[in-house]
């Protein structure tokens, strides 16, 4: 059951990510992907800043959107806004 409700918060976070960084949707699988990677991301990032958003599911999906948010923005400086 843990793998299915990573891809479904992997799936939420990158949609939820590619929502708010406008342009940035790759579709079912790439929201996945970017979701789960984004949420590595963002755990590192408020890691770094010695905080989280909690526990929870809630928090595990906006934790992922912003680092979706922060893989996005990076993606898209190296495909120059082509995603």
């Amino acid at each position: 059951m843990g793998i299915l409700w990573t891809l479904i918060i992997g799936a939420v976070a990158g949609w939820l990510g590619s929502q708010i960084f406008k342009g940035g949707s790759l579709g079912l699988i790439g929201n996945i992907i970017v979701g789960i990677i984004g949420g590595f991301i963002g755990y590192w990032v408020l890691g770094q800043f010695g905080t989280s958003l909690g526990s929870g599911i809630i928090p595990q999906i906006l934790t992922g959107a912003l680092g979706a948010i922060i893989l996005l923005a990076i993606v898209n400086l190296f495909t120059r806004g082509r995603v």
